[in-house]
């Protein structure tokens, strides 16, 4: 997949290799064009890119992807500075940015890619996602809503997303977004 040698906002490669000292998260909150620029604008994210993850089939396009035959989920990969931004921080916007109880779907947006989902890369990151989860899931239950529905996993493969859809909403402000939370805090 052809992708831009540079982000759109923030002017850092899409790509690794990155400096030292940054590290990576991957992320599944819907359409990947909002999640994205929620991501974006956190002080301490060095860059941002939407892709597809957690699917059967390499290197998929967005058309294979909508068809829900491979499994995959919109996602984002967020390259930050832990001297600048904790991996709980990001959690915590994760979570606080999306409905993560309405299984496969975000709003209007209804299919597998847009499910939620936390891709580790490691046993910290693990460790934190499901120690956030069950707080997350805590407060949640004091305000009556859902069962959470996110998927914990290891990261895989990430494939980059076409060209157009990289930091798609600072092309096209007016962009469609869905993305929405439950008001609930972490």
């Amino acid at each position: 997949m052809s992708v831009p040698s540079a982000h759109t906002v923030l002017g850092h490669p899409l790509r690794p290799p990155f400096p030292d000292g940054i590290e990576c998260a991957v992320f599944a909150l819907g359409c990947f064009w909002g999640a994205e620029r929620v991501f974006w604008q956190r002080d301490g994210v060095y860059t941002t890119a939407v892709g597809y993850t957690a699917g059967t089939t390499p290197n998929p396009t967005y058309e294979e992807v909508c068809s829900g035959q491979t499994g995959h989920t919109e996602a984002v990969l967020v390259a930050f500075d832990p001297r600048r931004v904790d991996y709980d921080s990001l959690l915590a916007l994760f979570w606080e940015s999306h409905d993560p109880t309405q299984g496969m779907r975000q709003g209007n947006d209804i299919g597998s890619q847009y499910r939620s989902g936390i891709y580790f890369a490691d046993d910290r990151q693990r460790v934190a996602a499901n120690r956030t989860r069950e707080s997350f899931q805590a407060a949640l239950n004091a305000t009556g809503c859902g069962e959470i529905t996110t998927d914990i996993e290891a990261t895989g493969e990430f494939y980059y997303a076409e060209e157009y859809h990289q930091q798609y909403l600072a092309k096209n402000p007016g962009g469609y977004c869905g993305l929405g939370g439950t008001g609930v805090r972490l």
